[in-house]
Formats: structure tokens, sequence, C-alpha cells
């Protein structure tokens, strides 16, 4: 019960942080009714979310590694808000949180090893918000680019969604720096690509994206003939 509470109290601490934070959004970017509701709705939805995979992965508490996590959603909501209020127009506010969160990405496993608290629920949680950061920012620079670019946010996804129907996608990957090293080019070539500063960042953004096709197609792939 004690653990419940302080759970409970932790989850809310984090809505509070995500209000806080679009406070100061709509006081420098200006957000409307639309930005607004996509920030709260993003951190509801990380509430009831984490609540359920902290059941599921039998957890009782939070890690340092997962909160460092969390703050970075909390940057992800503001980036959220900003996208569905400013349609791809408030680069330079989306980039400084875009760099932040990708720079914490890098902060957080180094927490988890330091801390001898490295766990597949702290694993899952970072590929989540991972995940959810490319989707934004891919929606952020589509205003610019065109709509191929939400491939790029909605591969994973899409990925999740066909493992539903076959069963062969739902086996366990090895580990692979050359998979890792995809996904971390996918958040650096968006940022670079809405910051406006690179020439050709628009080839920049499809030669990322053809990676990730080859990415996901070797895994798709292997699980085939794992299955086999």
């Amino acid at each position: 019960m004690i653990e419940l509470r302080r759970n409970t109290a932790e989850h809310l601490v984090w809505g509070g942080l995500q209000v806080v934070e679009l406070g100061v959004l709509a006081g420098t970017a200006g957000l409307g009714a639309l930005g607004w509701l996509a920030g709260i709705a993003h951190a509801l939805a990380t509430g009831v979310l984490l609540r359920r995979a902290m059941q599921r992965h039998r957890r009782t508490a939070l890690g340092p590694a997962d909160r460092v996590t969390l703050a970075r959603n909390v940057l992800i909501g503001g980036i959220t808000a900003l996208v569905a209020e400013h349609a791809g127009t408030a680069a330079p506010i989306v980039v400084a949180l875009g760099v932040v969160a990708l720079l914490g990405d890098f902060l957080d496993g180094r927490v988890a090893r330091r801390t001898g608290s490295v766990s597949a629920f702290g694993a899952r949680l970072d590929m989540e918000v991972d995940a959810f950061l490319i989707l934004v920012l891919s929606v952020h620079v589509a205003f610019a680019f065109g709509p191929w670019v939400l491939m790029i946010g909605a591969l994973r996804y899409a990925f999740v969604a066909a493992s539903w129907v076959l069963p062969r996608l739902r086996g366990e990957l090895p580990p692979s720096f050359a998979r890792k090293a995809v996904a971390a080019l996918q958040g650096i070539a968006l940022v670079v690509a809405a910051s406006g500063l690179v020439p050709h960042a628009r080839m920049l953004v499809a030669l990322a994206l053809a990676a990730l096709v080859w990415s996901f197609g070797r895994d798709v792939a292997w699980l085939s003939r794992s299955r086999t």
C-alpha cells in the first residue's frame, strides 16, 4: 500500500512537470487550446501506460535511469504540444527540446549501468519513449518535406501491428549495433532537418529512412528464418 501511494504521488509529479512545461511554452512560443490538449493527453497517456507497464513487469518503484527517461518524456510532451499547435513552424524550440531529449537517450543507459539498475522494464520504457520522439519529429518535418517522412515514425508501430497477426514477428531479436546506430540516426537526421541549418537536409532524411527500411527488413528476415 505504501509503495502504491508513492508510485501514485510520483506519477502525479511527472504529470505536474508536464503542465509546468506547457505553461512555460505557452508564455514563450504561445500555446492555444490544441497545444494544451495535445500536451495534457500525452501526460495522461504516459501515466496510464506507465502504471500498466509497471504492473506487467511487477515493478514497485522506478529506478534512477527510469526517471531520466521520464524526464526526456516530459520534453517530448512539450514537442508534441508545439507540433500540434504550430504545425511545423516552431522550429527553434522544437529543435532545442529535441536535442536535449536525444542527448538524454545516451544518459539514461549510462545511469542504468552505473547504478546496476538495468532491467527489461527500463529498456522497454526507453524504447517506447524513443519511438514516440521519432514519430513526433517526423510529423514536424513532414510539414516541410512531405508526408513520406511520416514513414520514419510509423515503421516501428507498423512492425508492432504486424506482429499481432504474424506470430513469427514476435520473436526476440539478437543485440545489434547496426540496429542501434540506425535508430539513433533517425532522431539526429530529423532534428538536423528541423533546424533548417544544413543544406540538402531532405537527402539526409531520405537516407535515414532508407537505412531504417533496411534495418527493419533485415530483422523481419531474421525472425522469419528463425521461426522456420
